[in-house]
This record gives structure tokens, sequence and C-alpha cells, in this order.
């Protein structure tokens, strides 16, 4: 008997061909198909040996359901109702299709990356980066990095290794991921000098905490949390003005507001005016470009920087140089040089009229459309929140979490937030694509709510 039901199992071959997985091959690759395949065969061969019988059905769907949670973990597009402009585990920032349009034959071809056309000899790997970042914050000179956290941790290491950097205790924050200040600080050789207390520092803690030793005094973005209340710290200017000559004021401006005016968030440009001698900011938060880390300063600052080792370590490739670049000069093109996410804030009010479009694909009785608020989110304005609309997923079947399955089942698909035990859709960011996609998907799953 048990003979008989394995021999009904089809080979290997015949089975990885089967035109019913057909489409996974070019979604997971061949190999990965035939790793489920695998698999699956095993478990139908084991229940068989159990006193079960073939079934290819059931062969099939376990082939299907193996390569769907392979498929699960590639990195697919999805549509953000959440709220959260600028969400982490989204990408952050969407980058411009023009921009990513303009860059495709640099990274398809060859490009002049790292060469001068001028000399046919090695170049500086930047184009014209700093040129942009000095029209848009005053910088004389700027390096790129992976990201904003390896451009604080070459900043340190550069300058201040075997050296006292003074931080306020007000400023010793972590951010998501588990990087914190002291700890980076730690290791990048710099000694930690606190100053001050969580709400109040003055300019005089820090002048107090000068040394001969001295190399830095490092201000942070507080890019997750605010402190209200009773508070105050100086301001760039005025500690600028006081420090001591040879004690670099570097600034740690994190969410890429270069001349924005975004409730909570200090300008790059600003600092860079008031006297700050290096800043570092992300690439891919308020800016809208790739992820990067930005250093923007003074030029003997920046050319130390250049020659640190370490650089090479954290150096992007001609895909973040290419993105970033064509980023810099659509914000230098565009009317007032502001930020797509910035005008999403203000016309966020067009998010009553999107709930409207897209609640037309729930029956009248499963949605409602209500007050909702928004923020820009990526550790940028950590406690500002904006008027908007959601649409409200109303279910007596379903619990909200079951719901957010569903959604995330869509392809794309999409992602939802729970408030209150209640699903809400926000479409502030929207395209009238994803608008007419949403309206589908809820069309769709209408009928199980």
């Amino acid at each position: 008997m048990k003979n008989t039901e394995m021999r009904k199992i089809p080979q290997m071959d015949s089975i990885i061909n089967d035109p019913r997985l057909e489409q996974w091959a070019g979604k997971i690759s061949r190999k990965l198909v035939t790793a489920a395949v695998r698999s699956a065969v095993e478990h139908s061969r084991k229940s068989i040996m159990d006193g079960g019988i073939y079934d290819e059905s059931e062969l099939y769907a376990n082939i299907e359901k193996l390569c769907g949670r392979l498929y699960g973990k590639r990195i697919r597009p999805v549509i953000n109702g959440t709220g959260v402009l600028l969400h982490t585990n989204m990408g952050r920032s969407p980058i411009m299709k023009e921009a990513w349009d303009d860059c495709e034959a640099v990274n398809t071809g060859y490009s002049s990356l790292e060469l001068s056309l001028k000399t046919g000899k090695r170049g500086k790997r930047n184009g014209l980066i700093p040129f942009f970042i000095n029209i848009l914050t005053g910088a004389e000179g700027c390096a790129v990095v992976n990201n904003n956290a390896a451009a604080v941790y070459l900043t340190l290491n550069t300058f201040a290794a075997g050296k006292e950097v003074i931080v306020s205790r007000g400023e010793q924050v972590q951010i998501g991921g588990g990087f914190r200040v002291p700890e980076i600080l730690a290791l990048s050789g710099a000694r930690l000098v606190e100053v001050g207390t969580t709400n109040i520092t003055t300019v005089q803690d820090y002048l107090d905490a000068v040394t001969e030793n001295t190399a830095m005094v490092l201000k942070v973005h507080r890019s997750n949390f605010a402190v209200r209340g009773f508070v105050s710290e100086p301001a760039i200017a005025e500690l600028s003005a006081a420090l001591p000559r040879g004690v670099i004021l570097a600034v740690d401006q994190g969410s890429g507001v270069l001349n924005e005016k975004l409730p909570g968030e200090e300008q790059a440009a600003l600092q860079i005016r008031d006297g700050a001698d290096l800043i570092t900011f992300s690439g891919d938060k308020v800016l809208g470009g790739p992820q990067a880390g930005i250093i923007a300063g003074k030029k003997n600052l920046i050319a130390a920087i250049d020659k640190n080792p370490l650089i090479r370590t954290m150096r992007p490739g001609k895909t973040i140089y290419s993105l970033l670049e064509s980023t810099l000069l659509y914000r230098l093109n565009s009317t007032g040089g502001i930020s797509r996410h910035a005008a999403t804030v203000e016309l966020a009010e067009d998010a009553r009229a999107k709930c409207r479009k897209i609640k037309r694909g729930l029956s009248a009785d499963k949605g409602n459309i209500i007050e909702d608020r928004i923020c820009i989110g990526g550790g940028s304005t950590p406690d500002q929140y904006f008027d908007s609309w959601s649409l409200e997923i109303i279910s007596e079947k379903r619990s909200a979490e079951s719901i957010l399955g569903l959604l995330r089942e869509a392809s794309p698909p999409v992602i939802a937030k729970i408030k209150d035990n209640s699903v809400l859709i926000n479409p502030a960011v929207f395209t009238e694509e994803e608008q007419k996609h949403v309206r589908n998907v809820l069309s769709e799953i209408d009928g199980k709510l």
C-alpha cells in the first residue's frame, strides 16, 4: 500500500516544470523553487509512511505555500497608509521617479564616478554634490557616507579619538536599532564628558567642562522624543561665539531639514550660518534622497575627514552618489526648494477627498471617514502632528489584526495602522494609482469583513 502510494509522487523535474509553478522561478529563483518542491515532496512521503495517501492537490498547495513564504521575504513595493510619511520600516523617503530615471544610464553602464574627464586620471567621488550642498546650506565642503550613524562616528573618530567630547545629558539619546550616543563615542575612541541636566544645559556648563584635552562639543538631534516644560539650552550661535578656538562645534542635525520650516526642526542652513563647524544629517529623510550620511561644514575639517582611512569602509557606490546628486538638483530647481514631504504636510487636507475615493471599494456600512493626525516620522519632528483624515474599516467578523493581514496579502501590500482597536488607512501620501489600487483591494476583501 505504502509503496503504491509512493510511486504516485511525480519525479522532481516533472513537478518543478509543472505550469502551475511557472510563476515562482521569476519571483524567487528556480533553485529556491526546487528547495520548496523537495520539502513538500518529503512532507508527502512522511504522510504516506504515517498511513496517509498521496494527494496531488495537497502537494502543490504545500509547494505554493512554501514559495509564497519565501516570496514574502523579498523587498517589495508597498502602499503606505499609516500616516507616517517617512516610515523607517518602509524605506523612509521614496526617491523621486524623475531622479531615478535620470540615473539609469549611470547605473546600467560605466560612469565617471571617480574619473576626471579633464585629465583622464582618477578623480574625486563627489560630482556636483559639494556645490549643491554649499548652495543649500552654506557649508564650504561635504563628505558622503553610508548613513548618518556612520557620519557621526567618522566625525568623532577623525577629530576626537583619544580626546574629550562634551555632550549635554539631555542629548545622550538612543535611536532605533540600538544606536546610543555614549556607545558610539566610546567606539570612536573619544571620551564622553557629560554636562548640564536632562532639561537644562547652559553655555557656562559647556565652558566649565572645556580642558586642554577637549576636541569637540557635540550637539545631538533628539530624533524620537522631545523635552517640554522647564527646559533651556543655548542656541548654536551663542555656543559658537563662546567656545575657545580649537574646540570644534559639531551638530548632529539628523533629519535632513535644509531650509524647510518644519515645527521642532532646526534648519541645516541656519546651523551653518550660526557657526556650527560641522553638521551631519541623513539623505533619506526630509531631504528625499537615498540612504546616506552627509557631513557638511568647514573646508579644512572636511579635508581631514576625507583623509581618514575609515572613510573607505563607509563610502557609498555609484547608485547612492548619482541618486543623491540628482535629488539635490531637483531640490534646487523646485519652487522654493521645498521637499515633497514638507509639501505633503501642507496639503494634508487633500486626504479627506482621497478617503472618499478609496471608500467606494467598501460597502456603505463597512467604512467611515474620520479625523486623524499624521506625522513626518523617520526621526523628524518627533512630537509634531498634523491634522488629516483616515478611512476607518468596520467589521463584525474580523479582528483589527486580521484585517491588517488581509491588506498585507494584496499585491502590492497595503500597510495600515490600528488605533483604538480600529483599522485606519491614511491616504495622505497616496498617488492616483495607489488610490485606485487600495480601492480595488477594499472591494476584494469587502465580503470577508
